[in-house]
Formats: structure tokens, sequence, C-alpha cells
């Protein structure tokens, strides 16, 4: 399929992977194009989104919230803890975003979402595992768990996003992925259009651990799509330690950055 060849043996997300005598011959039947703009990508490595359409996502970079990963505005300084994780910290150890969500990254998570575009899932899933790998390997999780959707919001959307890029995940780090381990076990109204206070109370009581065994004892990293407000992450988390999780840190693909 057009955008979604693999090439083997890439260095790293933006590889040039092999180039084997037949690999001119599979781009001229099968280019690889960009999931964005549809453009041919020469020597397009894994992840098929032009370097043109990926410059239109700024990916989140130091210096940042040591908890809860939002970015500081100034261009310099040292990682260190915001003011509202000090004065109120979260549940999670930590958590971090590949971009902000803006530009391509954006647009790529609504057809992914809401456009049942499930193939970006794969370029998505490849440029966290490539960005947010270090975090990864600094907690170093026992299991990846999705965000789990309420069954009413599965059989309306047909899939849930957060176990898709948690499969992939789950192959480039080699981590096991608990797909159950979290339950939602109460309708909640979608956190997009509330505000912050609103999300939290939206959320509470929300999931439910559905092994204790599986987590006990276990560094969890919990995976979704985008981090808003951290309501929800926070919420799962919650609910992971009272269940005897070890330790809860979260990985999504984007987050809105605060004004």
């Amino acid at each position: 399929m057009a955008g979604e060849r693999d090439v083997a043996g890439g260095n790293g997300v933006w590889g040039r992977g092999w180039r084997g005598p037949l690999s001119g011959l599979l781009d001229l039947f099968f280019p690889p194009l960009c999931h964005q703009c549809r453009g041919f990508i020469p020597h397009a490595g894994r992840v098929h989104v032009c370097p043109a359409c990926l410059a239109t996502s700024r990916p989140v970079e130091p210096p940042l919230c040591t908890i809860c990963g939002v970015p500081f505005p100034a261009p310099a300084g040292i990682d260190h803890p915001c003011g509202p994780c000090l004065t109120t910290p979260p549940p999670f150890a930590a958590a971090r975003a590949a971009f902000l969500y803006e530009g391509a990254i954006r647009d790529l998570i609504h057809r992914f979402k809401y456009d049942g575009a499930v193939q970006v899932r794969r370029p998505l899933a490849l440029l966290m595992a490539d960005r947010l790998a270090p975090l990864a390997a600094e907690k170093a999780p026992d299991l990846l768990v999705p965000v789990p959707l309420h069954v009413r919001r599965l059989r309306q959307r047909g899939f849930n996003q957060a176990v898709l890029l948690g499969a992939l995940l789950s192959r480039e780090w080699q981590i096991p992925l608990g797909r159950r381990a979290l339950r939602r076990i109460r309708w909640t109204e979608p956190q997009v259009n509330l505000a912050a206070k609103e999300r939290l109370a939206n959320v509470r009581g929300a999931f439910a651990v559905t092994d204790r065994a599986r987590v006990e004892g276990k560094r969890v990293m919990l995976v979704d799509d985008v981090l808003t407000t951290g309501s929800t992450l926070a919420e799962c988390s919650r609910v992971l330690l009272r269940a005897g999780a070890a330790e809860v840190c979260a990985v999504t693909i984007a987050r809105v950055a605060w004004d």
C-alpha cells in the first residue's frame, strides 16, 4: 500500500534503510507518499511524512517541566518542575509528548481518530517511539497500558487509537502491552469541550483495573494520543497506583501547550 511499506534496516525514523536492487522498482509501482500532502518522498525511511509537512509541527523540546512535560517559553534553561506540578503534584511520575498539538501532527491525529484513517497510526507511533525513547529508557516500564475507551465510544469509532499506537510502541520498544489492563466503567462526555475543572470531575471514577495481579508492583507507562490538561492520565494513574502499580508515567503523540 502506498505510504505504508516498511524499509528494513533503517537508521532511525529518517534512515534511508535497505536500498536493494528491487527498491527502485518498488518505488515505481508503490511510491512512498507523504501521509499529509501525498507528495513523493525519496528515501522515505519508515516514517512517511515529508520533512516540509513535519516542519509545521514543533517537537516538544527542553526546557520543560520534569513532571508534566509542558515546555517553557524561554528558549534556554534547565528542566525543572512547573508551578502547578509543585503546588499540586499529579499522581504520574512523568508525562511526555513528542510534539505540540499543531500543524501536520494535529491534522494526522484528527484523521486518525475521527476519519478512520488507521493507516496514519504507523507514522505517528514511529515518531513517538523515536522522540520518546529516552523516557522509555529512563523509566524502564514493565508494561504499556493504553487509555481505554468506553464500549459505547469504541462501537462508534470502531477502534481505540491508544491501543493501535500502543501495539506499535510495544514492538518498537520491546515492552509488553496490557491491552485490557484498564477499562472505562463509566461513560464520560468528550473532554475537548470541557474546562479544566470540569475535565477532572468528568473522568473521576471512570476507570478500573481489570486484573490487579497484572499491574501490582509494575512500572506502568500509559499511552494516549493527546495531553491537554492531563486529567485523564491523572485519573488512570490514580487507579493504577491504588491497584499496586509501583510507578506510572505517560506518553502521547502531542500535547496542548499552556498560554
